[in-house]
C-alpha cells in the first residue's frame, strides 16, 4: 500500500525568508548558478520524509547555502567546534540510507547493506547536520565534522518505517560500535519492541536520539500522546523550534520533551552533488543533538552514554523543554560531578639528633658546670684560709 501523502510543515516562502534574516550568522542564500527558482524565495529545494508512489527519487540540488544559516549560531556552533568536532567517534544514522557519494561527507560513511543508497535524501540531510565539512566548498558544516557516519537503513526506499524495521536498525547501529544512534522515525506504536531495541542498545553504552514526533501528520490525524522510540527509557526525546523561538506552525504537539532543537528551516546536504537543501520537523532537531552528543563523547571519552544524556539535558538553556547548547554541554560542570581531591603535600619532619652526641654535650656541660663551682668556692675559701693563716675555725 503507497504511504499516505502527509500535510506540509513548510512555511510560506515570505516567512522562509523573514525567518533566515533572523540569524546571529547572517545567512544569505546565494544560487550557485542561474536556474530556475526553487519551491521558495530562498531558493533551496525542500527535502521529504517519505515519497508517493508517483515520485521519483532526488535529484542533486543546483543550488548552494554560501554561509551558515541561522540553526548553527542558535546552536553556538563556533564556539563548540574549536573544543570538539567528534573525532573518533560513529554516529549511526537509522533513515533512509545515506548516500556515500555525498562530497561532504566523502570517505566517513560506512553503510549497512544497501544503506549507502538514498533515494529520498532525508537520511543524507540528517547525516550533513551531524557530520557535514564541506571543506573548501562553501556551505554550513554539522556539528561535528570530524565523525564517522554508520549508514542503517530504517525505513524502505520510499521512506516509510515499520516498528520492525526500527527496532533491527538500532539493534544493528548498536553492533556496528556507533556511540550515538541518530534515529529519525517516531512510531505511534511498537512501545515493547522499541523499548527492547533500545535497552539493547544502552547496554553497548550506545545513546539513542530520536524525534519527539512526527515532522507531519496525515490529513486530519490527531498526534498520539507518545512516540517511539523517542519515550523509551534511556532515549533522548526532541522536539523542535525555529528562528523565532517557537514551534512551527501545524507542527504536531507532544508534551514530555528532553531538549529542543532547531528544526525549522534547516539547511543540509543531499545524497548527490554539493548543493544544499532546506528541511522542517523534530526529527533534524534530533539530528542536532546526535551531533552534539558525538561532541561530548568525543571531548569525554570516558563518559557513558547516560552520563553524555545527563550532560545535554543538565548544561542545556534552561527554558522548557531545556534548549540544546553544545558549549555549555562540552564545558559545563554538574552539580554533583567530583573534582580532583587536592593531593597533600607529606610533611619533612627532620630526624632527631644523635643520642651520642647529645651525651657529649651534656657531660661537657655538667663538668664545665662543676669547674666553675669550684673557682667560685676558690674565690672565696682561698681569702679566708690566708687571712687566718689557714688555722682551723675555733683555733
Amino acid at each position: 500500500m503507497p504511504p499516505a501523502r502527509v500535510r506540509s510543515r513548510r512555511p510560506r516562502a515570505t516567512a522562509v525568508a523573514a525567518a533566515l534574516s533572523l540569524t546571529v550568522i547572517p545567512a544569505a542564500l546565494v544560487a550557485a548558478d542561474a536556474g530556475p527558482a526553487a519551491a521558495d524565495s530562498v531558493g533551496l529545494p525542500v527535502v521529504r520524509s517519505v515519497m508517493a508512489a508517483d515520485d521519483t527519487c532526488v535529484e542533486a540540488s543546483k543550488v548552494k547555502a554560501r554561509s551558515e544559516p541561522w540553526t548553527m549560531g542558535a546552536l553556538g556552533a563556533a564556539r563548540a567546534r574549536p573544543l570538539s568536532q567528534g573525532a573518533g567517534q560513529t554516529v549511526a544514522v537509522v533513515d533512509t540510507g545515506v548516500g556515500e557519494s555525498a562530497p561532504a561527507l566523502s570517505g566517513r560513511v560506512t553503510a549497512i547493506g544497501d544503506a549507502g543508497k538514498d533515494c529520498v535524501g532525508h537520511g543524507t540531510f540528517a547525516a550533513g547536520l551531524i557530520a557535514a565539512d564541506p571543506g573548501a566548498a562553501a556551505g554550513p558544516a554539522g556539528l561535528a565534522p570530524e565523525a564517522r557516519i554508520l549508514a542503517v537503513r530504517g525505513a524502505d526506499e520510499r521512506g516509510g518505517s515499520t516498528v520492525g524495521q526500527v527496532a533491527a536498525g538500532i539493534r544493528e547501529a548498536a553492533d556496528g560500535g556507533a556511540s550515538v544512534i541518530y534515529v529519525a522515525a517516531a512510531l505511534a506504536d511498537g512501545k515493547a519492541e522499541l523499548t527492547k531495541a533500545v535497552a539493547y542498545a544502552s547496554d553497548k553504552d550506545a545513546l539513542v536520539v530520536a524525534p519527539l514526533a512526527p515532522d507531519a501528520l496525515p490529513r486530519n490525524a490527531k498526534p498520539a500522546p507518545w512516540y517511539w522510540p523517542a519515550a523509551a527509557p534511556g532515549a533522548i526525546g526532541v522536539t523542535d523550534y525555529g528562528p523565532d523561538g517557537q514551534r512551527p506552525t501545524n507542527a504536531p504537539v507532544v508534551g514530555g520533551a528532553d531538549l529542543a532543537a532547531p528544526g525549522d528551516a534547516v539547511v543540509s546536504i543531499g545524497p548527490e552533488g554539493s548543493g544544499h537543501f532546506i528541511g522542517y520537523g523534530a526529527s533534524f532537531a534530533a539530528a542536532h543533538v546526535a551531533g552534539a552528543a558525538a561532541q561530548v563523547r568525543a571531548r569525554h571519552p570516558k563518559l557513558s552514554a547516560a552520563g553524555t544524556a545527563r550532560r545535554l539535558t543538565e548544561a542545556a538553556y534552561p527554558a522548557s523543554p531545556p534548549r540544546l547548547d553544545p558549549y555549555a554541554a562540552l564545558t559545563a560542570v554538574l552539580t554533583d560531578e567530583k573534582g580532583a581531591v587536592p593531593r597533600t603535600e607529606r610533611a619533612e619532619v627532620p630526624p632527631p639528633p644523635a643520642a651520642e652526641p647529645r651525651t657529649r654535650a651534656l657531660i661537657a656541660a655538667g663538668v664545665g658546670g662543676g669547674v666553675v663551682l669550684l673557682v667560685a668556692a676558690g674565690a672565696v675559701v682561698i681569702p679566708r684560709g690566708r687571712a687566718r693563716n689557714w688555722r682551723p675555725a675555733g683555733s
